[in-house]
């Protein structure tokens, strides 16, 4: 019974984060592909669970190549503590470059913690443009830790909503009051694939050959990987 229950309230979920969001995408897809097909890189963030999501963008086949990941070793272990996050995204900074003009995506279901706030700062102030994906739901129901007093979403310059439940999770249990079922993983995941379809299209229409990654189980294909690879030495966080 729960798992049907689940499935079934997963499907009316993701039709709302696509409708809710396709206007965002339509909006923002241009810009990145500009960007994209000017050189640059796109950069992600997810501190903890959230990081998941950053990552599946990144190495990934059938995906673009450009994109970068900033880790955090700690697991989100102390995304509290104040300077933490700054000092994450100066190591990046020098290590693969944070540039005027490119997009990060920074992930946070709450958007209320210190790390994925500062970074989003210090990407700003290097002139890049942040992509929040949160849950705008529960952001407006939680208190955020930065001393600054936003959520990630309000220093945003374009917003993604996974359409979350507060708690993240949308199955209640024969024990009422209890919820399981978390939605941010796979919402999230759908949104940055949704947009990378887009910025597809966009190139296309631009007439750039999309930097696209293939799976290294196919013939020729860690050759070609390597090749794109080549054009932005020293600026992905995962080797190829």
């Amino acid at each position: 019974m729960l798992k049907e229950n689940y499935f079934k309230t997963t499907q009316v979920l993701l039709e709302r984060v696509y409708l809710q969001n396709q206007a965002e995408i339509e909006r923002l897809a241009p810009l990145v592909a500009k960007s994209i097909a000017e050189g640059g890189v796109m950069h992600t963030f997810g501190s903890g669970h959230s990081e998941i999501i950053g990552r599946e963008m990144v190495g990934r086949a059938g995906g673009l190549v450009c994109v970068s990941a900033i880790l955090d070793m700690t697991g989100g272990f102390i995304e509290n503590l104040e300077g933490y996050g700054r000092e994450l995204a100066a190591r990046y900074d020098r290590n693969h470059g944070l540039k005027e003009g490119e997009f990060i995506i920074v992930i946070s279901n709450s958007g209320k913690n210190c790390s994925p706030i500062e970074i989003a700062e210090y990407a700003k102030e290097k002139g890049l443009k942040v992509i929040a994906l949160t849950s705008v739901g529960m952001a407006q129901k939680v208190k955020t830790t930065h001393p600054g007093g936003k959520m990630l979403h309000e220093i945003a310059d374009y917003v993604f909503d996974n359409c979350g439940s507060f708690g993240d999770a949308i199955v209640e249990l024969h024990e009422k009051g209890k919820f399981a079922g978390p939605t941010s993983t796979m919402a999230g995941a759908m949104l940055i694939n949704l947009l990378q379809m887009e910025i597809l299209d966009e190139l296309q229409k631009l007439g750039v050959d999309a930097p696209l990654l293939r799976s290294q189980n196919t013939e020729g294909a860690m050759e070609a990987n390597r090749d794109l690879a080549r054009s932005y030495k020293g600026r992905l966080s995962k080797p190829l």
